[in-house]
């Protein structure tokens, strides 16, 4: 499997994001944007990988974790 660290963005970049959301139990397809409170990481008691992204129709932060998928 491709480390999901491997994308990188610059600041104000728009980008779309598509992960299965467990919360709502379906796929959810996002319109994005990187901004300076995005990142990517690792769960620390978990230990899986997460993204921080801006939710530009939900105009805040968001979260997906374990596996997703950037569309261009």
């Amino acid at each position: 499997m491709k480390s999901p660290f491997n994308q990188k963005f610059d600041i104000d970049v728009y980008f779309t994001i598509r992960y299965y959301a467990e919360k709502h139990g379906k796929t959810i397809t996002r319109r994005a944007k990187w901004t300076k409170d995005c990142l990517y990481g690792t769960h620390k008691v978990h230990n899986y990988p997460y993204i921080k992204y801006f939710d530009v129709d939900a105009d805040g932060i968001r979260c997906a974790s374990k596996t997703w998928e950037i569309l261009t």
